[in-house]
């Protein structure tokens, strides 16, 4: 098989659009977050967290969309604690970020002993099966691609729609916007910066749970430690590619799919004659250097990581 006949099957897209469903959610939390003016690094914690609650929710007769909710909630709890800190108390969102991950990662795996102090493999759940939409999903090529997904990467795909057409759109998007660029303009029309940031970094948070949750609750079918593997990491790096643009967030967050599906594959064609942990490497270096091609003109919001504090011009 050739790398052109991989890149033209169907299941192939339809593996990097699955694979890109928790990077979607996550990078459409952080463009939320930054382009309000925050830095949200505590994603990777968040992603962890949502994955372990949602999961256990499940796990505990809450059901499929209930463990959705508990991860949701979890990650705004979550996304609370860092507004408290970053958008009230004007603490460096740099440090307040990493504590946010080091104490969501650390009570997910506190949580997971305490709820099953003597299991040695994590149970199962029953997760989200395949949807089979009538009519869309027996459209030519984006029926099988589109809409043989699960619900919740329909889910993700309407949360990035969503959140473009609410910053583009809608009044409030445009405040939350101007926010990210001149705060105190904002607060010169009478808007209250700290609540507009606040409330982006606390929705945000709950996409990026979500993220998580799409691990346990419908890529896998249990929580693993260390199973968010760095990919809240990589949705930060994604917000630069993107230009802080939700548009372009999903597309890195396909490409970033597409290069995931494409070294398993990979490895399938060339067998053993190449160590794994050079195709395993493959996604990153290919996505480092779709980030410095994309990101070399990005434009940062003015007011990204700098605390506003009232009265102040």
């Amino acid at each position: 098989m050739s790398v052109l006949d991989i890149l033209l099957t169907l299941p192939f897209w339809t593996a990097a659009l699955r694979i890109a469903t928790p990077l979607i959610f996550g990078v459409a939390g952080a463009v939320l977050c930054e382009r309000a003016g925050v830095l949200n690094l505590g994603i990777e914690g968040i992603m962890t967290a949502g994955a372990m609650t949602g999961w256990l929710a499940v796990h505990l007769g809450a059901g499929l969309w209930g463990g959705v909710l508990a991860a949701a909630l979890t990650g705004a709890l979550l996304g609370l604690l860092l507004a408290g800190l970053t958008v009230t108390l004007g603490l460096s969102q740099h440090v307040s970020g990493l504590a946010v991950t080091l104490l969501a990662t650390s009570a997910a795996y506190f949580g997971y002993r305490l709820a099953l102090p003597g299991a040695e493999t994590p149970p199962r759940i029953v997760p989200f099966a395949p949807l089979a939409l009538p009519l869309l999903s027996d459209l030519p090529v984006l029926g099988p691609v589109l809409f043989r997904q699960t619900a919740l990467t329909l889910l993700a795909l309407g949360a990035i729609a969503g959140l473009a057409l609410f910053l583009a759109r809608t009044p409030l998007g445009l405040a939350l916007r101007a926010v990210g660029e001149n705060p105190a303009a904002v607060e010169a029309q009478g808007i209250d910066v700290h609540r507009l940031r606040a409330g982006a970094v606390v929705a945000g948070s709950a996409l990026m749970a979500l993220g998580g949750a799409f691990l346990t609750l419908s890529a896998f079918n249990a929580f693993f430690f260390e199973m968010v593997a760095g990919r809240g990491w990589i949705c930060i790096a994604l917000t630069v590619f993107a230009g802080w643009r939700p548009g372009k967030a999903l597309l890195g967050a396909v490409l970033f799919g597409a290069f995931d599906a494409f070294q398993v594959r990979l490895q399938q064609v060339a067998g053993g004659a190449v160590p794994g942990q050079v195709f395993l490497m493959l996604p990153y270096l290919l996505s480092i250097a779709a980030l410095l091609a994309g990101a070399r003109n990005a434009r940062a919001p003015k007011a990204l990581m700098v605390p506003f504090i009232r009265g102040e011009r």
